[in-house]
């Protein structure tokens, strides 16, 4: 009976009890080799919750990707060129970008549009070749992810963009960075769970033939899914800016394979078709704690790195073996 009560934990019960036992060893490895707690330090936590913010709400987007069975690999260089982007716009009175010369300062909502802006049309880019030439995913977002990178160089000769208005950056200061996460994790757990959106995008992912035939519109809906993705990774930038109080074209190095490995550590498959807004966002935390916890205990970052990826390679193999079952 205990075995069967076993069987039926949601998944997300499953991936929280990982989180649990992943801090809880940080705990005891912290009174074991340096005499501290790792959880009784509320400071850290916060730290924890706010650095996964910005790299949750790229998340959100790359799971939808993925479980429509593709890849979104330029979160992290689309959200730094909507960073610089975003950021020229918001610079007060006396700055200067290439497209606005900073004489007067703009209200806040020009550079959140224009941010979120550069992000949709990267991802629509996406979403675009993908969906009409067949070409697999990876390929034009790895190409995205070159090409945006250089471009947020390119944008302002590769220097940091300063002088940001006080309402912009309040976007990235306290707790409105986690709550603007939370916000966006909230609003698509819904439109994935309870909304024709989200029928049709794990109808592509489990079976995109079969979409065709009942009538879904499957290029235009991939179209819309890698958008969404690329405009929640310009979102992701203006708080990374706007927390930071500059753009900086060397803004979110890497954060798309965090974001990828937080949707996968969160229970979404790669062969599409599955996965939940709820067990990325537990995703999303474990790799904050374990992030944390080796720097806690003085591990040098080379060696986080090592264990996200065997963590990474754990959580395909676990994904694979469920789909064997299942056939």
């Amino acid at each position: 009976m205990n075995t069967t009560a076993i069987r039926k934990l949601p998944q997300e019960a499953s991936i929280l009890m990982v989180l649990v036992g992943i801090a809880a060893l940080f705990e005891i490895l912290g009174w074991i080799f340096i005499g501290q707690s790792f959880l009784a330090n509320s400071k850290r936590l916060v730290i924890i919750v706010l650095q996964v913010s910005i790299i949750g709400i790229i998340a959100v987007g790359v799971t939808q990707v993925i479980i429509t069975s593709g890849i979104d690999l330029s979160g992290g260089s689309v959200a730094a060129l909507s960073a610089m982007v975003a950021a020229s716009f918001a610079q007060a009175s006396g700055g200067f970008s290439i497209f606005y010369p900073g004489i007067v300062d703009l209200p806040v909502i020009v550079p959140l549009l224009v941010g979120i802006g550069v992000g949709l049309l990267a991802g629509s880019i996406n979403g675009a070749i993908t969906a009409y030439t067949g070409v697999p995913p990876f390929i034009p977002t790895l190409g995205m992810l070159v090409a945006a990178r250089g471009l947020a160089v390119l944008y302002a000769e590769g220097q940091p963009i300063f002088g940001l208005t006080e309402q912009y950056t309040a976007i990235g200061q306290g707790i409105n960075p986690v709550l603007i996460f939370l916000g966006v994790a909230l609003l698509f757990h819904v439109l994935l769970k309870h909304t024709v959106y989200g029928r049709r995008t794990y109808a592509i992912g489990s079976n995109e033939e079969a979409a065709r035939i009942v009538g879904i519109k499957v290029n235009r809906h991939k179209v819309l899914v890698y958008a969404i993705a690329g405009g929640l990774a310009g979102l992701a930038g203006i708080v990374m800016s706007a927390r930071a109080t500059m753009g900086q074209p060397g803004m979110g190095f890497m954060y798309e394979l965090d974001a990828i490995s937080a949707a996968v550590i969160g229970g979404t498959s790669l062969f599409g078709g599955k996965g939940k807004i709820s067990g990325t966002v537990i995703g999303v935390f474990i790799l904050g704690v374990i992030t944390s916890g080796f720097t806690f205990l003085r591990i040098d970052f080379y060696y986080q790195e090592i264990a996200k990826g065997m963590i990474i390679v754990a959580a395909v193999i676990a994904d694979q073996r469920r789909q064997a079952r299942k056939a």
